[in-house]
Formats: C-alpha cells, sequence, structure tokens
C-alpha cells in the first residue's frame, strides 16, 4: 500500500509503523482518524491507543462496526486472507453512545446499519 500512495502522492511523507505506541511526538495532529481498527484493540491496548491518541492531537475520530443482531456484540472471528492464511482477530461491535462513553465524551458523526463514527 505504501507503494501505490508514493505513486500517488510522491511528495508525501510516509510512515510504516506499529500503533502501539504511535511514532509521532506530542501535539503532532489537529486530528486522530482510524477506521476498523478500535474495534480490534483488547482493552488493555484500547488503553494505550486512547491515551496515544489524545497526547498526539487533540481530536479523534473513530469509524467502527455498528452493533447488528447477526453478531456477537464481543467475541473472536476467524479471517481468511487472500493467501488463503486464517487468522483469529478480536471483534467488537458499537453503538454510538457506547463508544462516546468509551472514548470519555463526544458527537456521533454517523450511526448507520453497518458503521457508526463518533468524534471525540
Amino acid at each position: 500500500m505504501l507503494d501505490v500512495a508514493r505513486a500517488r502522492m510522491p511528495a508525501a511523507e510516509l510512515v510504516q509503523a506499529d500503533a502501539l505506541p504511535l511514532p509521532f511526538a506530542d501535539a503532532s495532529f489537529d486530528r486522530v482518524f482510524t477506521a476498523h481498527f478500535y474495534g480490534h484493540l483488547e482493552k488493555p491496548d484500547r488503553m494505550e491507543f486512547l491515551a496515544e491518541a489524545r497526547r498526539v492531537a487533540p481530536e479523534l475520530v473513530v469509524v467502527d462496526a455498528a452493533v447488528r443482531p447477526d453478531r456477537e456484540r464481543v467475541g473472536r472471528q476467524i479471517r481468511v486472507l487472500n493467501d488463503g492464511t486464517r487468522w483469529e482477530v478480536y471483534k467488537r461491535y458499537f453503538t454510538p453512545a457506547e463508544l462516546i462513553t468509551e472514548l470519555g465524551g463526544g458527537e456521533t458523526l454517523f450511526a448507520g446499519r453497518w458503521f457508526v463514527a463518533v468524534r471525540a
């Protein structure tokens, strides 16, 4: 993906790193945006991610899977990749209110059938 990004945006600074801890100085950004990542973090990693996001930016926007009647709200799922490898992943589904509470306050940006978006 970085090769594709470099080809499309040759002047951009691209960073490949682990998400925890975030490899940026304090107050580096105006906003941290995450999509379909937060719901895969178990509690210790969620707490570390929230601390890191707050350290590098005053605003956090989280987009993640909405609570659905056909899915357990919390559990482990098997994911099969295109190369045939199988991975077990932790997965959570959210209502906007639950996510806002967990993030320590904020507002709903979108509440749909498949995903929710909140700003904290």
